[in-house]
């Protein structure tokens, strides 16, 4: 072996086959995962059973017995987090017995050298903000395609080098197909004519420490699609909803600045669960769409409405705001407060929806594949299109659809109507 070589397989000996705190042997593919300790990111997976989650864990107590060393494990939310025999379930079972100590409040492993293991999880947009002021020698993802683009990048720049230490800065992640984020990880992982990162796929039959045949039954009961991500790790297949597909909507850098305007709400007081309130605004010109920027957050209701008045404040009094009213009279009960409490003085109206979510996404669907809507560029837009390619599909969220689908439906019915519209930021009536 060369020098590097020699070195590299040195440093697996220490950190892995010496590691007390690692109760097994790693598997082939487990092992590959973890002798590239010298390259930032790489993801493993991609087919279930493949041990993904205890090729995670291991990564990160690879380097627990450096005074210092902090590394930080994250799920999507705190009940994925918490499931029997998940990752901090299973470290559990790993670190239960050893000299290290855990703090139930923080969700933290302390070694004796004083390095530490903590769980955590990205369940809002905002709360990547939590570790704004921690620093991290590695941060693995388990169940990445669960995520936002945005959040990983971020953590990643939670990556800090320890000082006068050779302890490599890691960037980890396992993964299955699916889910909001499958589009981005496979061209930032998988795709071979985007790759960027390192992929290490693993399949059922890599992990010996499963009962293979019975994992394969009850995979086999899944649907084709499911099936196929799952037993196969197949990344190019993916539930299409048939309604919308990505190419429909090329990226404009700006807009015309004297289009017709209208924010819609579809909201939802829900805070780290269910589904999101999504407030999408929009511009129409001359029969062309401009999907212009996209709210979308976890919130409970006073964060619903602190969100929503923030927004109208930024967009400005001429915009018109829409928002979904809900059946009967708690329906007109909130759309009153809204209009009295939250959004007074602005073009302000509660729509009843008619139909189903498929027809009212009719219309702009249409105006899509026509070539006659476009999204302005910006950080919202994979996390969008990702959720308009599976619509509709109920094991997905469609919060986003159902906002672009009322602002353009609220806007073109009020040209037809000839109700005024106002520019944005403009004091001129069109």
């Amino acid at each position: 072996m060369s020098p590097i070589q020699n070195e590299i397989f040195s440093r697996f000996l220490v950190t892995v086959r010496q590691n007390k705190y690692i109760p097994h042997e790693p598997t082939e593919r487990q092992a590959l995962f973890l002798l590239h300790d010298h390259i930032d990111e790489i993801l493993f997976g991609g087919a279930a059973g493949g041990g993904k989650s205890d090729a995670l864990l291991m990564a990160a107590l690879q380097y627990v017995d450096v005074p210092g060393y902090s590394a930080l494990i994250l799920r999507r939310t705190y009940k994925d987090l918490a499931l029997p025999d998940a990752i901090m379930d299973r470290s559990m079972q790993w670190l239960n017995s050893t000299a290290a100590h855990w703090d139930d409040d923080l969700k933290t492993w302390t070694f004796p050298a004083g390095s530490t293991l903590t769980f955590g999880y990205l369940e809002g947009p905002r709360d990547k903000y939590r570790y704004q002021s921690a620093a991290f020698q590695f941060v693995g993802f388990d169940e990445l395609t669960q995520f936002a683009e945005d959040q990983y990048r971020y953590l990643h720049s939670r990556l800090r080098r320890l000082k006068d230490s050779d302890v490599p800065i890691r960037m980890r992640a396992a993964s299955n197909p699916g889910g909001i984020g499958h589009e981005w990880v496979n061209t930032r992982f998988v795709d071979e004519k985007t790759r960027q990162c390192m992929f290490i796929p693993s399949k059922l039959e890599d992990n010996p420490y499963l009962d293979q045949e019975e994992y394969r039954k009850s995979l086999q009961k899944l649907d084709p699609i499911t099936r196929a991500q799952l037993l196969n790790g197949d990344w190019g297949i993916r539930p299409e909803g048939g309604m919308f597909k990505r190419q429909w909507f090329p990226v404009a850098l700006d807009y015309p600045h004297d289009a017709w305007f209208c924010r819609y709400w579809d909201k939802a007081a829900s805070q780290g669960k269910g589904d999101y309130t999504a407030g999408a605004l929009i511009g129409y010109r001359q029969g062309k769409v401009y999907i212009i920027d996209m709210k979308h957050d976890q919130l409970n209701s006073g964060g619903v409405e602190a969100l929503i008045r923030q927004t109208a404040m930024i967009d400005g009094p001429n915009v018109m705001i829409r928002m979904e009213q809900e059946p009967g009279s708690a329906g007109v009960d909130v759309i009153d407060h809204y209009a009295r409490y939250v959004l007074p003085g602005y073009n302000f109206k509660g729509v009843r929806s008619t139909g189903s979510k498929i027809s009212r996404a009719g219309a702009i669907a249409t105006a899509a594949e026509n070539g006659n809507v476009c999204i302005v560029r910006g950080a919202w837009n994979n996390e969008f299109l990702d959720e308009i390619v599976v619509f509709p599909n109920e094991s997905y969220h469609d919060d986003q659809v159902d906002a672009i689908s009322g602002a353009y439906n609220a806007l073109t019915l009020g040209i037809s109507e000839g109700q005024r519209v106002y520019v944005i930021n403009d004091d001129t009536e069109i």
